[in-house]
Order: structure tokens, then sequence, then C-alpha cells
């Protein structure tokens, strides 16, 4: 770790650039060519209501991606998170549970969308004319889609596994494969859209029979039938973890049905009818797919290099890491919006032709109308992945779910209603224009405050004598309310029993071993804010918060096993939870006395001491419940819990210790 790291830090922003962004930027193409190759052979071979066809099926396997990325990302991340803390046995369980829920999903969807496909083909906009294509491809798909389902996730597992170069393979593998059955099922077997959905079940099921054979490969687990017990606890701990990918998949799925249905309402009143559009709108969306997979692949590509540089306080890399992310992908948007602009005609003849005049006037207003503003992709989605990389979780989602869920929907109703079927073309550029406004105004502002310095540490750093009083090694974990005093108690107690107090020595020591400043990692450790979840990336593994708290937890363990101490807050309870010499103390307060104890120690007002105890309390439990999947002021979690304002501190300290002497006595 620590030499990826010096390279990150040192190594030229290009170079970095080039190895980290190239790989993603092939692995999300490789997704959108999928998608669009179906989109080609059957425009060429059936026809434009072949492809409408498929852009109303379209919705139905993002569903089912959604749930597949869900609960593949959330296994990957469970199992980097528990190889990290050096728990192998529950990184296996995780993993299968993880397995045993995607196939669960997989099989249930599969049910459903066979018993129920007429109707849910109804709510994503189909039209008489596309209905009967739509069934002969949909019911061939829907067989498919439990292969489809823990390929996608397998994906996941495999790449935090340590394999990347397997699952790259097996997904290009069967776009290959795709690509070279679909002509034949179509232009030779004569099978139209059938085939086409037969070709695309062929190849998904490749890749799936290529993941399921890695699983007897895996380098960091193993799966065996002790593993494969059903724990639900377990399945929605990785469920939460891989909620970002299904949000995003799912805000996806939602454009597309409002976006159809509002397309078959104002296009059956308009010349160009309904089905034209449907067709059309759906091939443009996936042209502009590739667009946003290369941003995107830049983007995500280049977040270890400006999270680690961040943390690292090295603010000009971060500024110049910046300065190239947006210089590449608005070169990139620039082209294609030049393509859109210039030869919308030649773009969609590649999806097959009509006879109808119609059908190429709608595919260039499409283009030029649509993606008028795809250029401001490049400043928008870079600025969405620069948050997250930093840590800005709520700026992150913000940016990230402004186009789609909050502007994009919004404006297409708004603006359909007014100009009729050209309102949902006008909703394309408008949703992009007030996203870029919103991108580069929260961009300006955080990079004019790059670099300035926040609030002096809280924490304590250990200065306790260490004429250790015990005769028996006993490690006191201190979990507290902001304001509750419970660090002040931890230092009394460590004063009493002469043993050493660890607080802001876990910071120093963070520091050394990730070049990460101290300032950074004690605004990171033991913070989660709400939104942070919608913000995993999606091809990086752990993130600097994640990688903060494995190893801190590896310094716990290791003071934990050298010597009798006090240790304040950083899940330590439950790190430690299986060690028979811990005493598990939470501090707790009543508001009116947190909100003295901050207006003193900290020179807060009383209203902004009551905001900061509620803000800081909420981080905490965040964070307490994403790492532990425990409630943080759930009392069964911890051996002794005191309100500090019952006692006062100091008798809070002195209760603390007596019951010390007595776990002494207990403990062999």
């Amino acid at each position: 770790m620590k030499k990826e790291e010096n390279i990150l830090g040192t190594e030229k922003i290009g170079k970095l650039m080039i190895k980290f962004a190239i790989p993603c930027i092939i692995s999300m193409l490789v997704n959108s060519l999928y998608n669009i190759v179906d989109q080609i052979f059957i425009g060429q071979g059936v026809g434009y209501l072949g492809n409408g066809a498929t852009n109303v099926v379209f919705p139905l396997t993002m569903i089912c991606l959604a749930f597949a990325l869900m609960l593949g990302d959330g296994s990957s991340a469970f199992l980097s998170l528990k190889l990290g803390e050096k728990k192998k046995e529950e990184a296996e369980k995780g993993v299968a549970n993880g397995l045993i829920a995607v196939i669960i999903i997989a099989i249930l969807f599969c049910v459903c969308t066979l018993a129920f496909l007429p109707q849910l083909l109804n709510l994503f906009g189909c039209t008489d004319n596309l209905r009967q294509y739509a069934l002969d491809y949909g019911y061939i798909i829907a067989l498919g889609l439990p292969f489809t389902m823990i390929g996608v996730s397998l994906n996941s597992i495999i790449r935090a596994d340590g394999n990347p170069k397997y699952s790259m393979i097996s997904m290009v593998t069967g776009a290959i494969l795709n690509t070279i059955l679909d002509p034949i099922f179509i232009f030779i077997l004569h099978m139209g859209v059938k085939g086409a959905a037969i070709a695309t079940v062929i190849s998904q099921f490749v890749t799936f029979i290529l993941n399921i054979l890695y699983v007897r490969k895996f380098q960091t687990i193993t799966i065996s039938k002790s593993t494969l017990k059903i724990d639900f606890a377990m399945m929605r701990r990785i469920a939460m973890l891989g909620v970002s990918s299904f949000i995003t998949q799912m805000s996806f799925v939602a454009v597309v049905a409002v976006e159809n249905n509002l397309l078959k309402k104002y296009g059956t009143i308009s010349k160009f009818g309904a089905d034209i559009p449907i067709t059309v709108l759906g091939i443009v969306m996936k042209v502009n797919q590739i667009l946003t997979s290369v941003v995107l692949g830049i983007g995500v590509g280049s977040q270890p290099i400006l999270g680690y540089n961040y943390g690292a306080e090295k603010y000009d890399r971060v500024k110049s890491t910046l300065k190239r992310i947006l210089t590449l992908s608005v070169l990139v948007s620039a082209v294609a919006f030049i393509l859109f602009q210039t030869i919308p005609e030649k773009l969609i003849s590649i999806f097959g032709s009509s006879d109808d005049p119609l059908y190429s006037e709608f595919a260039c207003l499409s283009f030029r109308i649509y993606l008028a503003l795809c250029i401001l992709n490049g400043v928008q989605i870079p600025s969405g992945i620069f948050f997250q990389a930093i840590g800005k979780s709520v700026k992150s989602a913000i940016l990230s779910l402004s186009r789609q869920i909050i502007l994009l929907i919004p404006a297409m109703i708004i603006l359909s209603n007014i100009f009729g079927i050209k309102g949902v073309l006008y909703s394309g550029p408008c949703a992009d224009a007030i996203a870029f406004l919103i991108s580069v105004t929260l961009l300006v502002l955080e990079i004019k405050n790059l670099g300035k310095k926040h609030t002096a540490s809280s924490a304590l750093i250990d200065d306790t004598s260490t004429d250790n009083k015990l005769n028996k090694q006993v490690v006191i974990t201190i979990s507290r309310q902001y304001g509750s005093g419970g660090r002040y108690v931890g230092r009394l107690i460590a004063d009493k029993l002469g043993i050493k107090l660890y607080d802001k020595d876990f910071i120093i020591k963070l520091a050394e071993e990730t070049g990460l400043s101290e300032e950074y990692i004690e605004k990171n450790e033991q913070k989660r804010d709400t939104l942070a979840a919608l913000n995993n990336g999606y091809y990086n593994g752990l993130d600097n918060s994640d990688e903060l708290f494995v190893k801190e937890a590896e310094l716990i363990k290791e003071v934990a096993d050298k010597e009798s101490c006090v240790i304040i807050g950083r899940c330590a309870d439950f790190i430690l939870k299986d060690k028979e010499n811990v005493i598990k103390v939470f501090i707790y307060g009543t508001m009116e006395n947190r909100i003295k104890r901050a207006t003193e120690i900290y020179g807060f007002n009383k209203d902004k001491a009551q905001k900061e105890i509620k803000r800081i309390d909420k981080l905490r439990a965040n964070h307490y419940k994403f790492y532990t999947n425990r409630e943080w002021d759930d009392y069964s979690n911890y051996d002794l819990t005191i309100n500090s304002d019952y006692l006062g501190v100091e008798k809070s300290a002195e209760l603390i210790c007596e019951v010390v002497k007595e776990k002494e006595k207990i403990l062999k």
C-alpha cells in the first residue's frame, strides 16, 4: 500500500492517469457497446420497429443490472473491508451471502418478468406497433436474466479479489461473442428480434460460465458449504454497501420510463407518431452513453490520484489532476458535440434506415436538440467524481442526482406540456445547462477554499504517565456522545490507572503510514455523511475513509494485544469485541449539559453548539453503523453505560476504574 501511495503522491500525473484511467475507460466502453450492438444489427435486419421494441424492453435489463450491481459491488466492498480487517471468514460469508441473494433475486425477477411482461411493457411506454416485437424479444431476454445478474455480480467480486484482468476478459468475451452471433441469427437464420435476443442470452451465459469457473480460483477467499448459510442481516449490509450502484441504475430506468411515456403521449398527436420518437430517442441516448462512458472512465480512473493527494494536502497536484481531467473530458465532449451536430443522419443510419422521411427528420432533431449542450457534461460529470474523491458526499450526491432525477424528469414533464413532443427534446439541454451551473459554482468555491486551514485538532495527545497500577492487561474502550465529556473521562481513567490513552496517537500513526495529513485523517476517520452511501466508486474498491478504518483497526488490535490502555472512539468496542480483557464503555449526557460543555470548552453559542452536537453525533452514528452494522447508541453493545451528568466526569472515571479492578479479579 505504501508503495502505491508514494506513486500517487510523487509520480507524474500524466503517467498515473494513463495507468488508472485507461482500464476504466475500456471497461465502461465495453458495457456501453454491449447495449448498442443489438440495436445496430436489429435496425439493419429488422427495421426501426425492432429497435423501438428493444428500447421498451431495455429498462427491464437496467432493473436487473441495478440489483446485480448493488449486490456485486456491495459484496466486493465487503470483501475488501473484511480482508483489510484480517477477517477472512467474515469476508467469505459475506461474498457467499451476496451470491445467494443475487441468485434468489435473479430467479424471482425472471419469474415475475415472464409472468407480467405485457404489463411491464405498458409501464415502459410500449405502443401497439412495437408490442409483438417487444414480446418476442422480451420473453427470451427474461430467460437469460439470471445468467446476466449472476455474471455481473461475479464480475465485481472478481475485481475485488485482485483479478480485474479476468473480469475484463470474461466481459469482453461475451461482448465479442454477441457481436458475432447477432448477424448469424438475424441475417443468416432470419430470426429477427428473437435471434438478437438469443445471441444476447448465449453471450451472457458464456460470461456467466467463465465467472462461475473462477469461483474455485478465488485468490483471497474460499467459498465452501460452511459459508453458504443464509444470513439476512449480512445480505442487508451488503446491499447497503452497493446502494450507490443501485440508485445510479434505477435513476436511468426512471428517466427512460417517463421519457417513453411522454414520447408515446405527445408523439401520437404529432406528425411523427409514437413509434419513431420512442425508437430514435432511445438510440440517441445509447449513443450518448458512449460519450458518458469515456468521460466517466477518465474521472473514475483518476479518483485515487485526487483522493490521495487531497488527503496528503498536496493541493497543487489535486488542482493539476483536476485540470487534466476537465481538459480531457471537455475535449472528448467537444468532439462528440461536433459529430452530433454535423452528421446526425450518418450516425442514425448505423442503426438502420427507414423509408419514412419523418424518421430521419426526428433523428436529426434529437441529436441536435437533446444533445445540444452535451459538451457541458465534460465538466458536470468529473465535478461529481471530484467531490466523491475528496470525501464531500453531499456535494457529490447533489451533482450525481441533479441531472437525471432532480432536473431531467421535471424538465421533460413541464416542457412537453408546453411544447409537445419537442419539449421532451428541450429537456436535455435544459437539464445539462442547470447541472453545469451547479457544478461550476460548487467547483469554483471548493477550489478557492482548497488548502485553507480548518479548526485545530480536538483530539487528545497522549501525555499520561505509564506507571501501570494494574496487575493484568485490561483495555477500556470509550464511545461517547459529543459534549458528554467522554474524552476527558478517558484521560482521567488513564491517569488514575497509570496506563496509556490512545486518541491523537492513532491520527499521528496513520499519517506516518499512509502519507495523508493529520488534519485530513481527523476530519474523515470517525465521520460518515448520510449521503456517503450514494458515492461509492464503481471501479475503485476502497476509498480513503475505508482505508483509514482498515488501518486504524490494525493499530487498535496491535496496541490492545501489547498493553493495558484506554482507547477513545474509532469503533474500538466492535473491533475488540471478541477479546475477554476489554471493557466497553459508552458515555452520554443530557442535551442541556452537553450544550453547556460545548459553549465552555469550544466557545460556541448555544444555537451553534446544539447544531454541532446533533451533526457530530449523526456522523459518528453513520460511521459506526456503516462499519459495524450495529447502532452506535444501542446500549447492549457496551458493558457499561454512564450518564456523565449524573455522576460528573470525575466520579464517572472513578466508577469505571472500580469496574476495571473487578474485571481484573475475573480474568484468568
